[in-house]
């Protein structure tokens, strides 16, 4: 027993770093840029930290319940889908586009949960595969993965009030900070998805020679 305690301790405080990879900061600072209001920011932090959670519960627990093995091709396609996604928020933030249908809805709340659940799907294996040498027995490592996911959900909250924070309580002060807030973090987006894009394509072999992956 204290040995799983110090594992979910563990968990916990990784799943708090895993929120802070460069990634999953560049892709919420892409959708806080736009907000106003500190409560939202940080809620839209904790969605995204929801739905990577789900993501790495149901990826996560098929890799565990059933065996699952993960090729290096199928791994760097779902990493390749995150860079494509960052690739698309930051053209939108640049083109200042926003989905019509989603505005004033509840919809629109829903834009960080998909987002998590897409960086889910390149984290997944990594946090799986940290948990199997550690833990056998799978309920044990399930719970595992759900301390892990709250740990992003904290710290992905924590990353976006200190993002909007400032901001958000300089914005009526400063003429055009919104603004320049929202096409810096879209040009940042852009930029990382493609350079993301070029290293997963190329660099790890995946559109071009034999593919080359470690989960992370």
């Amino acid at each position: 027993m204290p040995t799983l305690l110090a594992a979910f301790v563990t968990a916990l405080l990784l799943g708090m770093r895993h929120a802070t990879d460069p990634d999953h900061v560049v892709a919420v600072t892409t959708i806080v840029s736009r907000e106003r209001s500190v409560r939202r920011a940080c809620g839209i932090g904790a969605l995204w930290g929801l739905g990577h959670t789900v993501t790495i519960l149901a990826v996560g627990g098929a890799i565990i319940l059933f065996r699952l093995a993960l090729t290096p091709r199928l791994g760097l396609s779902l990493e390749m889908v995150v860079a494509a996604m960052l690739v698309v928020l930051g053209a939108m933030n640049l083109f200042d586009v926003r989905p019509r249908a989603a505005e004033g809805s509840p919809l629109g709340g829903l834009r960080p949960l998909v987002v998590g659940v897409v960086h889910g799907l390149a984290g997944s294996a990594g946090a799986t595969l940290l948990v199997l040498p550690l833990i056998e027995d799978p309920r044990w490592a399930l719970v595992y993965l759900l301390v892990f996911g709250a740990g992003t959900v904290v710290g992905m909250a924590t990353i976006t009030l200190a993002v909007a924070a400032p901001a958000v309580l300089a914005a009526p002060r400063i003429a055009g900070l919104q603004r320049g807030l929202r096409l810096a973090s879209g040009a940042v987006s852009l930029a990382f998805g493609v350079w993301l894009a070029h290293r997963i394509g190329v660099t790890d072999g995946l559109l071009i020679g034999t593919p080359r992956w470690t989960p992370n």
